[in-house]
């Protein structure tokens, strides 16, 4: 029996086209769907907003499986149907996302930005710089994106603690971040956006943070609350690098803007060439195991 899968993209229809007994049937989101819709177990959805993702689950009513594109999955938690499997793209983005955060860093503790308006201004001006070895690195998430930037830290002679919501080998429990945060140079944010980690990193958890320490959010932008951290970057005292922002996208004339102390980016943290083929190539694994009578790898339970 053939298994019908909705795709927003001319990418997933080849990526699926190896599968056997799996039918990639196009669709554009916010257009009319095609007939085929009346019978598609999958949607791996595009871009929608909450009113166009009811509506759209609404038309399926043959719908076994939504397979994100994405590693997070807050905007789709409690949207689906009961009976409905759920599964992320995760290990899609891991290498991208961690790349950023080095990157960062790396122009951070090297002064990167200082540097480039020198040049900008043909001042000639040696200085010495801080540098990532030795730092103190406490990543939150011990997931794919956490144990995929570890491998690309730990080469630059940085140490690195990884904190998850349970404590295993090698990962500290959630319940210890408070006494580890004191203890590190750099934390970076790598947790899905939950009710239990929306506004996790309030005013005191950034005081608990060692001075001169650097936040890195690469997560999502409600984890931090914001006005707690301008706080602490106004004074000084901490920096920061943002991916994600509460609110997103930052409007015109924020705070965050001309905050001193932070590098700012739009989200492009896994935003990279061939971003596609790799979240597609994730998907299709994933697919092929549904339509084999598996159980996806990524699956959402309850919360995630």
């Amino acid at each position: 029996m053939t298994l019908t899968v909705l795709v927003p993209s001319d990418d997933g229809v080849r990526a699926l086209a190896e599968i056997p007994d799996v039918k990639a049937v196009r669709y554009t989101p916010g257009e009319p769907l095609p007939l085929e819709a009346a019978q598609a177990e999958v949607l791996i959805p595009g871009t929608h907003r909450g009113d166009d993702r009811a509506a759209l689950l609404g038309r399926l009513p043959n719908l076994k499986l939504v397979q994100l594109l994405s590693a997070g999955a807050e905007d789709w938690v409690g949207a689906v149907p009961e009976g409905v499997l759920l599964s992320t793209c995760r290990g899609a983005h891991g290498g991208s996302t961690a790349e950023w955060v080095v990157a960062v860093l790396l122009s951070i503790h090297r002064e990167l930005g200082s540097f480039a308006a020198d040049q900008a201004a043909g001042r000639w001006q040696r200085r010495g710089t801080d540098t990532l070895q030795g730092k103190r690195v406490l990543i939150v998430g011990a997931g794919d994106l956490g144990h995929q930037l570890r491998r690309r830290l730990e080469p630059f002679d940085a140490a690195v603690t990884m904190v998850g919501m349970r404590a295993r080998d090698d990962v500290h429990s959630v319940d210890e971040l408070p006494c580890l945060l004191g203890e590190h140079d750099i934390v970076v944010l790598m947790v899905p956006l939950t009710s239990r980690t929306h506004g996790m990193v309030d005013a005191a958890f950034l005081a608990r943070m060692a001075d001169g320490a650097v936040l890195v959010n690469a997560a999502r932008g409600p984890i931090v609350q914001t006005e707690a951290l301008l706080t602490e970057l106004t004074s000084g005292r901490l920096r920061a690098a943002l991916d994600v922002t509460d609110p997103e996208p930052l409007p015109a004339g924020h705070p965050l803007w001309t905050a001193p102390n932070l590098l700012l980016t739009p989200h492009v943290a896994g935003t990279v060439r061939d971003a596609s083929l790799r979240s597609y190539a994730v998907a299709a694994a994933e697919i092929a195991r549904y339509s084999g009578g598996e159980l996806p790898h990524n699956l959402v339970h309850g919360e995630y």
